[in-house]
């Protein structure tokens, strides 16, 4: 999933909501090109939010995914997953 797919091109202002928590929390996470946050767990439902370069998501599922700029993943609540960085990267987490 994109952002720019979640909006219309018509209006002039467009607000989606990604997430409808009453409580919740931002994470910013810096990555550097080759650095891998390890294998680990949330107990909550959590988005994961590219905002520059590039990583790859994997979980113990199965599930690999490439996000770019832009790009957003939700994470499932205990489902083991790690997080590569292809490039530096800035990413946003909301959970």
């Amino acid at each position: 999933m994109n952002l720019s797919g979640l909006h219309t091109t018509g209006k002039a202002v467009s607000a989606k909501p990604l997430s409808d928590k009453l409580e919740s929390k931002a994470v910013s996470i810096q990555m550097r090109e080759g650095g891998l946050l390890k294998e680990h767990c949330t107990k909550t439902p959590a988005l994961l939010l590219c905002v520059l370069g590039s990583v790859e998501y994997g979980d113990e599922n199965g599930n690999t995914v490439r996000l770019l700029p832009g790009d957003i993943h939700p994470i499932e609540p205990l489902v083991k997953h790690w997080v590569k960085a292809l490039q530096d990267s800035q990413l946003l987490l909301h959970k």
